[in-house]
């Protein structure tokens, strides 16, 4: 028995099973990668959200020139995969358990098979924000690495996933704890894109001096 189904709630609070909070929990396509081969999103076609782009609760491609893509045609056939504001993706292969908020930005992108999609109902018992904080949480990450320790390549199944206890506070507080964490997790993304821009400046400058391109002297 974990922490998270040991301990009685708080008094106001109340516990759920994941699966009774989302209308739907969707892995990725099956068959392997959905991407077309070589395609990327600058070449055109629908962008493919990878399970390394999940960073800080955020979707985070590496570069976005070499975002993965679809073409449209076989793209169409995959519209129940596409993404919505307010979907929660969690890693389910490899380093399991990592999440992201999916907002605006990413709407109507599709995701990969490694990854599974929460959907949640507009008016149901718990928020997104809220969610992708709370999934992200020692509670919940404690709950995951039980059940998937000792194996060789960690795994976590539709089904397992469906169980995981979650603690709703009342609609108010969960609001307010959503809010602030998300806005803290914005800040973590600015702050990354800030440092991945003077690293890459730093490389370049670093180039340019070492060749003689530029020069220190005024």
């Amino acid at each position: 028995m974990t922490v998270t189904e040991g301990l009685m709630p708080p008094e106001g609070w109340s516990r759920s099973p994941l699966r009774e909070l989302c209308t739907s929990i969707q892995a990725g396509p099956g068959g392997g990668r959905p991407e077309d081969k070589g395609r990327t999103w600058a070449d055109g076609g629908t962008p493919v959200v990878l399970p390394r782009d999940l960073r800080s609760r955020r979707i985070v491609p590496q570069e976005a020139a070499a975002v993965p893509a679809i073409s449209g045609e076989r793209a169409r056939t995959l519209a129940k995969y596409e993404l919505a504001q307010g979907d929660v993706l969690v890693t389910r292969t490899g380093s399991v358990g990592r999440c992201a908020l999916v907002t605006g930005e990413h709407a109507g992108w599709l995701f990969h098979p490694n990854l599974v999609r929460l959907r949640l109902p507009e008016a149901g018992p718990v928020g997104a924000a809220y969610l992708t904080a709370y999934l992200s949480a020692a509670i919940a990450q404690d709950w995951i690495r039980t059940r998937t320790a000792g194996a060789v390549i960690p795994s976590l199944s539709i089904r397992t996933l469906g169980e995981l206890p979650v603690l709703l506070p009342p609609q108010d507080e969960q609001e307010a704890i959503g809010a602030t964490l998300a806005a803290l997790d914005d800040k973590i993304r600015a702050h990354d894109e800030s440092a991945r821009a003077t690293r890459d400046y730093r490389s370049a400058l670093a180039d340019a001096l070492m060749n003689g391109v530029l020069s220190r002297k005024p």
